[in-house]
């Protein structure tokens, strides 16, 4: 799947009012994303792909095996004798 906010892939928000229509362009503009508004003023507003794309979440590391542990693989083994 294409990254939020491409050509591919565009952020989609839903809007009441063509003021907070137009501060939401205007962000959008300002990272040079690709997006698409809509303005619903009977839907409550929904602008989830924006949050996501100003907060993207931080890579997860998983923490190092000891030479010496057991091996994550599941063998039993210790992880020098194994996958180390």
């Amino acid at each position: 799947m294409a990254k939020l906010g491409t050509e591919k892939n565009p952020a989609i928000v839903h809007v009441q009012d063509l003021d907070r229509a137009n501060e939401v362009a205007e962000i959008f503009e300002q990272y040079d994303w690709k997006y698409i508004i809509g303005l619903e003023p009977e839907k409550p507003e929904n602008v989830s792909d924006l949050v996501a794309l100003l907060n993207p979440p931080l890579p997860v590391s998983s923490p190092k095996t000891g030479r010496n542990e057991s091996c994550p693989c599941g063998s039993g083994i210790k992880f020098k004798n194994c996958c180390g």
